[in-house]
């Protein structure tokens, strides 16, 4: 099975710097929604048999003109959902967004036990996260499309095999980039990591506007 796990268009807290976890969150932004429609363009050569976002609304947003132009439904799977900021939500000091990211890249090199302030631990993701793969991989399709969240991705991908987990961390990646895994559940394999697609206009990153997509 091949994934392409995409993260979503441009929100508002992106730009602001706002840890932003919550569902159902806020919508894209114009270049958000520009973003979106890129995606048409950017995928027109891959073969896709399903998409399926999470919970929360910037996801399906994201997957909307791709739905239209494959004619396909967007299934939802909660698991997808971005890793929970817990006591940090709505925050936007330099010293929350470490705090979040420092929690995200401890569970990616083994330290599951550590629990985001306020929130979840390492192996509550892992479980919810791999279970919704789990789940879209029993459906059969061998090729689909993932909208999920920033840290969501970084941290899940940093553990497959081939994963470079130092570049993982340190790079950025914004929003409607993307990442190819192949396999399947328990055996899941690197393909690429797409810090900016062809076709689609992403910004600079900016760790402090963007906390849980830029790297450094």
């Amino acid at each position: 099975m091949r994934l392409l796990l995409v993260r979503h268009g441009q929100i508002p807290s992106n730009v602001h710097g706002i840890l932003d976890t919550d569902v159902p969150g806020p919508s894209l932004t114009d270049l958000g929604r520009e973003q979106a429609r890129a995606l048409v363009t950017t995928l027109a050569d891959e073969p896709i048999e399903g998409l399926w976002a999470s919970v929360v609304v910037r996801t399906h947003e994201t997957l909307a003109p791709l739905a239209e132009a494959r004619g396909l439904p967007i299934a939802v799977l909660p698991g997808l959902r971005e890793i929970r900021a817990g006591d940090l939500e709505g925050e936007r000091t330099r010293d929350a967004q470490r705090t979040y990211m420092q929690t995200v890249f401890a569970w990616a090199t083994g330290d599951r036990d550590r629990r985001m302030p306020g929130g979840e631990q390492g192996h509550e993701f892992f479980a919810r996260f791999d279970g919704a793969l789990a789940e879209i991989a029993a459906t059969g399709a061998q090729d689909a499309v993932v909208a999920s969240h920033g840290a969501a991705i970084r941290c899940w991908s940093a553990t497959v095999e081939g994963a470079d987990t130092e570049h993982l961390g340190s790079h950025p990646l914004p929003n409607t980039a993307m990442v190819a895994i192949e396999g399947e559940p328990g055996a899941w394999r690197m393909r690429a990591w797409r810090e900016a697609p062809v076709g689609q206009p992403v910004p600079p990153p900016d760790p402090e506007a963007d906390p849980t997509g830029a790297g450094g």
